[in-house]
């Protein structure tokens, strides 16, 4: 797939237009976690309706709430660690999620690259700092593992949890953990499971998918701040972010990262929308960020 090449004259209007959102961001650089302004005249209320989510929805998440256990877990991370599935920039990947529809989404049926994109043009409008930007553009890329050879899409998308110990009532459709292996586990279906009381959740499995993959594949290889790579690590960690489950395993750390999580959300699921948005007229200058915080090339 080619990737779009910015000319001279072009690259030069890129410059002076970041250098103009650089002073910018220097003035609202430690308002990042302001609250979201492009939100305010959403209906939230039409956002993450489960309750009335279609069938496709509902029969994603019971396979999903069936298959991610330990052992699985425990496989997953083995084999993220023992291959590499592709080299390529940033802005290439992003073009890979094209024909993308995700299955645990009732909010959106288009594309992925439209989605990154109303995210990070929403987090811009908004005057946060070019990270942030960011961010949003590349928070869901973590769904390419669905043309790396996924078993499907519940190991990919939805909302993650923490696996080894009790499955939260805070999680979506909690009766659905009745056919989990680990669900009547002696030791999974206790409180703490594996865990130590507030051992921290750089000590915990989440449910393997986007979010944790994306994280591992950038962590090394970004210029990222801790708060972007938390943004991209815990997006889908609704029982966390949004419930106020799992709190007796947090640590400090947990607790101040919690702020720039909640801060991303607003945009990641607010943004969401039917129209279609210029991905060509926006590559230029999304691809002048994307070389300020990452490599030419990544190891996916």
């Amino acid at each position: 797939m080619p990737i779009a090449t910015i000319s001279p004259s072009m690259a030069q209007d890129i410059d002076a237009t970041s250098d103009a959102i650089d002073e910018v961001n220097q003035l609202r650089g430690r308002l990042w976690d302001d609250e979201s302004e492009f939100d305010k005249e959403k209906d939230k209320e039409a956002f993450r309706d489960y309750d009335s989510a279609c069938d496709r929805v509902k029969n994603f998440y019971k396979e999903q709430h069936e298959k991610q256990t330990v052992a699985f877990n425990i496989k997953a991370r083995v084999d993220f660690k023992s291959r590499r599935r592709a080299r390529m920039g940033v802005w290439e990947a992003i073009e890979l999620l094209n024909t993308l529809v995700d299955e645990s989404d009732p909010d959106t049926s288009l594309s992925q690259i439209d989605h990154l994109l109303q995210t990070a043009e929403a987090i811009r409008r908004d005057g946060k700092p070019e990270w942030m930007q960011v961010a949003g553009l590349v928070h869901d890329l973590g769904k390419l593992l669905l043309l790396f050879g996924s078993e499907g899409q519940w190991d990919v998308v939805g909302d993650t949890f923490v696996v080894g110990c009790k499955f939260s009532d805070k999680i979506i459709y909690p009766e659905t953990f009745k056919n989990n292996p680990d669900f009547n586990d002696a030791i999974y279906s206790t409180e703490y499971g594996i865990y130590k009381p507030n051992c921290g959740l750089d000590n915990v499995m989440l449910s393997w998918g986007h979010d944790e993959y994306l994280y591992n594949v950038f962590k090394d290889q970004s210029y990222l701040p801790d708060e972007a790579l938390a943004m991209i690590r815990y997006h889908s960690f609704y029982p966390w972010h949004r419930e106020g489950a799992y709190r007796h395993l947090c640590n400090e750390k947990d607790e101040r990262i919690l702020a720039a999580v909640k801060a991303f959300n607003p945009y990641d699921l607010y943004s969401k929308s039917d129209d279609r948005i210029d991905a060509e007229k926006l590559a230029p200058y999304y691809q002048g960020l994307i070389a300020k915080f990452f490599p030419p090339v990544l190891d996916w």
